[in-house]
């Protein structure tokens, strides 16, 4: 159902896993967050750069979005511009959002994945 946002603007969905990161109630590795998202590295990386970009409001898909809640997938782009240039990434990453179980989507809390990192060379010790 369109424009579906479960919980109260802002609030928690008290069963979502990323509900419970964004309320410091389960760890993760957060390497940034705003008023509007939350940024942590994915538990199971498929890059070396691997990240999760999470709007705070808990939206359960690309499904769920309307006219008054769709401004956050612009601000999740511009937010996945700014860290991929802070991981020296930009010359090339990926951005994906798996929207429904069909296409992989695992976690029913919108979010996007920002990958990057495979030209990079390891740091030598």
């Amino acid at each position: 159902m369109k424009g579906r946002v479960q919980g109260e603007a802002g609030g928690e969905k008290k069963d979502c896993i990323f509900c419970q990161i964004i309320e410091r109630k389960r760890p993760a590795e957060i390497v940034y967050e705003d008023e509007n998202l939350v940024v942590f590295r994915d538990i199971h990386p498929s890059a070396p750069v691997h990240l999760l970009i999470v709007p705070r409001i808990h939206i359960d898909s690309l499904n769920s979005l309307d006219e008054g809640s769709a401004g956050i997938v612009a601000k999740m782009v511009l937010i996945a511009q700014n860290i991929a240039e802070m991981y020296e990434i930009q010359s090339g990453y990926r951005l994906v959002i798996n929207c429904g179980w069909e296409a992989g989507q695992v976690i029913f809390h919108l979010h996007m994945h920002l990958m990057g990192g495979w030209g990079r060379r390891p740091a030598r010790r």
